[in-house]
């Protein structure tokens, strides 16, 4: 018992000790000191921004160049001569609040932090702080779109910050220019109620006070009107007074004078009493008229004064009646006027080949019937209703089992029905989406080839108002199928070797040929295996897009892909900035407006074709450049659907490391030829039914929830050729379609830059970089409004010129030309250098 109470006294006394040494922190955090400390931390914090936010709004444009870089390199070098007050740190937290958030309206973060800080320090409350949080986010939510609305300018792109432009944007986009401003004013005001709910009694005590003046300016002016009036009555009297008859005549109109309305009685006083003193009577008469006719108008004023900040945003832009006079002076913008006289390919330079006729006799439908039917029965699978449709490669039995069958047993069943019909593979839908019968797809003993002349030349594809239509085959009704490649938006083809990749390219290719103007669309041709694409050379001119620097239009250089696909992204961003700029959210409302001569050439803006990837074999890219192509690719697959940029890409290994989750997610629309196995199918497809196809152009489309067996049409290489050859014979545009220019790596040092071959702008970068004393490329680039490429090569010429120092990192060069006037000396000994 003794010993009990021992270990009760030593667990008692080691139990204090526990808690002390836990409680340590919790002590820490409750100290008065650490509550100062942190208190005023906080405050220190809130004036550095104040001080950083305030200097970035006279400095940003000086250390706009720095700001490009990332806060790591400008935090490792340390070595940037920034304006801003409180050095590269400063200007890099400014450039995040101020340009990259709300805008100027990030200084109520400092209001956050510095109540805050108030009560951890003091504590008290400066303001209360839960009501203080929500308010200044709900203020700069609100003001930093109004604000951005409002100084739309170049140089006070900081006021609203990256949130308000990118809101007004998106508001544009929906409820236009007018809608934007009407919107954000009412949040504003909206806002203004809901947290100070001010009193509108100034606003009716202004309306009284300004009726009062009026009423007071017509009571003085009518007195003077009768007092002048009765002066004259008086002076009358005098002159004629022995006429009394016509005195009391005359005093009697007075008197009904008197009695009308004070418009009447004004308009009287003007006409009849033109003597002596009335004549300033009439004045003043004549001014009350015109004050009275002018005051609806200031009231009308008044009513509109809160649209007056709208109306400049109408001055750049013509009237209605201005823009269709200009259509109709100069008509609406043709884009095939380059190349009016361009023919289409007719027809005739297509083969027909299965004359489009089905050849499944009688005989063989009725044999496969009691095929399927006995065999089923062997299973007790009754079948009430069964039905035969014809296609040109596969014939489709339609069943409708009796009540009670699971149909998965059906399914299950697969291989017993087509080793009893012998076939080469039978697919099972199961159920048939939309019909409610279980389908059983047999191959025809004598398929028939589709051409695509029969695909060409039906009614669907002539007819179609698609954007991009493709005909990709036929179905098993054996009717044309057309689809527009502009809403898939991108496509995955992939098979087995020699199924009918090459061949869909193809017929894809040549559906747009045959459909559309080279002003209206762009091919860019990656053909790694070097001879699938070749024939496609001989319209370079016309329809292909490449480089500026490259000479062959097909690429099949690795490197080169890449680089294109560089391009294509940067393409992508210009197209996007010019939609950003026109007010519209996709390439069809883009080119419909400039058609329409909505926009101006002179600002940047033109005519956009569509432009579509070509890949045939993706499987090689990827194992020679992986992440270099797959992350473009997968960039333009997120992007480019609404600037027209579109994709199609092939290959012949549907494993899972080429077609990757990245790429699945982003290519809804996916073909499937003949593979062989499931796993393949399923890597395509997302399901199974690839590997039971038949080969030779049978294809399985997947458009999202529905898998639609179509038989592709068949273009020969022959008729490729010839297409291609009749296109290329006719006038053409000068060279082909440019991507944008893409930084190469691996360039030329300046050392072998030959200064004889200097950009035409080159002494206008030389006078800009010593102006500043800044050799920065983003500097030139800014100036002279040039694309980071050229302005890249300049600083490279300036570099062999001795005008900046060469490259050191994240860090500005070197200028080594002190003022104007050595470069001026420098530049005319360079001139007279290069002639002798």
């Amino acid at each position: 018992m003794a010993k009990k109470n021992r270990i009760k006294a030593t667990k008692s006394k080691a139990e204090p000790k526990k808690s002390t040494s836990s409680g340590g922190f919790k002590q820490l955090l409750s100290d008065q000191r650490t509550h100062r400390i942190g208190g005023l931390l906080i405050l220190f914090l809130c004036i550095y921004c104040l001080i950083a936010f305030t200097s970035f709004i006279f400095t940003w444009k000086a250390d706009q160049s720095m700001l490009s870089d990332s806060w790591y390199a400008v935090l490792r070098e340390g070595n940037y001569d920034a304006e801003n007050w409180l050095g590269p740190l400063g200007a890099m937290v400014g450039h995040l609040f101020i340009h990259n958030w709300f805008g100027v309206m990030s200084f109520l973060f400092i209001l956050i932090f510095f109540n805050l800080g108030f009560k951890v320090l003091f504590k008290k409350n400066l303001l209360p702080p839960v009501k203080t949080f929500f308010v200044s986010i709900l203020a700069m939510v609100i003001f930093s779109p109004l604000l951005a609305f409002v100084f739309r300018a170049e140089n006070a792109q900081f006021v609203g910050g990256a949130f308000g432009y990118e809101l007004n944007h998106t508001l544009y986009g929906v409820v236009g220019q007018i809608g934007t401003g009407i919107l954000l004013f009412f949040a504003a005001i909206a806002f203004i109620i809901a947290v100070f709910n001010p009193s509108f009694s100034w606003l009716s005590k202004m309306a009284t006070s300004v009726g009062l003046g009026f009423e007071n300016m017509f009571t003085k002016v009518k007195n003077r009107a009768t007092e002048a009036r009765a002066a004259a009555l008086e002076e009358d009297e005098k002159e004629d007074f022995q006429d009394t008859i016509g005195e009391m005549d005359d005093f009697k109109q007075s008197a009904a004078d008197l009695a009308m309305s004070d418009d009447d009685f004004e308009a009287v006083e003007i006409v009849e009493k033109p003597k002596k003193k009335p004549a300033v009577a009439d004045a003043e008469l004549e001014m009350e008229t015109t004050v009275a006719e002018a005051e609806p108008e200031v009231a009308a004023a008044d009513d509109d004064s809160e649209f007056s900040v709208e109306m400049p945003k109408q001055e750049k832009e013509l009237s209605e009646a201005e823009l269709n006079q200009k259509v109709k002076d100069f008509g609406e913008y043709d884009p095939t006027l380059d190349l009016a006289q361009y023919r289409m390919p007719g027809v005739d330079l297509l083969q027909d080949y299965g004359g489009g006729k089905v050849t499944v006799s009688k005989e063989e439908l009725e044999e496969n019937k009691n095929k399927i039917v006995t065999t089923l029965s062997h299973y007790k699978i009754g079948i009430e209703k069964i039905k035969a449709t014809i296609g040109p490669t596969v014939t489709l039995y339609e069943i409708i089992p009796e009540p009670g069958v699971r149909i998965s047993k059906i399914k299950n069943l697969e291989d017993d029905i087509a080793l009893s019909l012998a076939a080469l593979g039978i697919r099972i839908i199961a159920p048939i989406p939309g019909r409610g019968t279980i389908g059983i797809e047999v191959p025809n003993s004598n398929p028939d080839i589709v051409s695509m002349r029969s695909l060409i030349a039906s009614e669907k594809f002539q007819n179609s108002n698609m954007e991009l239509p493709i005909a990709l085959g036929k179905t098993i009704n054996n009717e044309s199928f057309v689809t527009d490649l502009a809403k898939m938006p991108h496509l995955l083809m992939a098979g087995a070797t020699g199924q009918g990749k090459s061949v869909g390219l193809n017929a894809i290719l040549v559906s747009l040929l045959y459909k559309k103007h080279p002003s209206q669309i762009k091919f860019v041709l990656v053909d790694p295996k070097k001879v699938e694409l070749t024939l496609f050379n001989k319209i370079e001119r016309h329809y292909l897009a490449k480089l500026p620097d490259e000479e062959e239009a097909i690429i099949t250089d690795t490197k080169k892909v890449v680089k294109t696909l560089n391009s294509l992204c940067i393409e992508m961003d210009n197209r996007y900035e010019m939609l950003k700029n026109a007010g519209v959210r996709n390439i069809k409302e883009y080119n419909a407006k400039f058609i329409k001569r909505r926009l101006n050439p002179e600002k940047g803006h033109a005519y956009l074709p569509y432009i579509v990837l070509v890949v045939d074999e993706f499987a090689d890219l990827i194992m020679t450049a992986g992440k270099e192509v797959e992350t473009p690719i997968a960039r333009l697959a997120q992007l480019a659907r609404a600037i027209g940029i579109h994709l199609i890409i092939a290959t012949q290994r549907p494993s899972v490391n080429i077609i990757t989750g990245v790429i699945k997610a982003n290519f809804p629309a996916r073909i499937a030829f003949r593979v062989s196995s499931k796993i393949d199918s399923r890597t395509i497809l997302d399901s199974g039914g690839a590997d039971q196809l038949i080969g030779r152009g049978d294809m399985l489309l997947s458009t999202g929830n529905d898998l639609i067996r179509l038989q592709c049409g068949f273009v020969d290489t022959p008729e490729v050729d010839e297409i291609t050859e009749f296109i290329g014979n006719q006038r053409a545009y000068p060279h082909a379609f440019d991507l944008p220019e893409v930084a190469d790596e691996e360039g030329s040092g300046p050392g072998e830059i030959d200064l004889s071959d200097r950009d035409v702008l080159f002494e206008d970068a030389a006078r800009v970089i010593v102006m500043n004393q800044q050799g920065s490329t983003s500097l030139i680039q800014r100036k002279l409004k040039l694309g980071y490429n050229r302005a890249g090569r300049i600083v490279d010429q300036l570099e062999a010129a001795g005008i900046v120092g060469p490259f050191e990192g994240s860090k500005a060069r070197q200028v080594l030309v002190p003022d104007e006037y050595s470069l001026e000396q420098l530049l005319k000994a360079e001139t007279e250098n290069i002639e002798n």
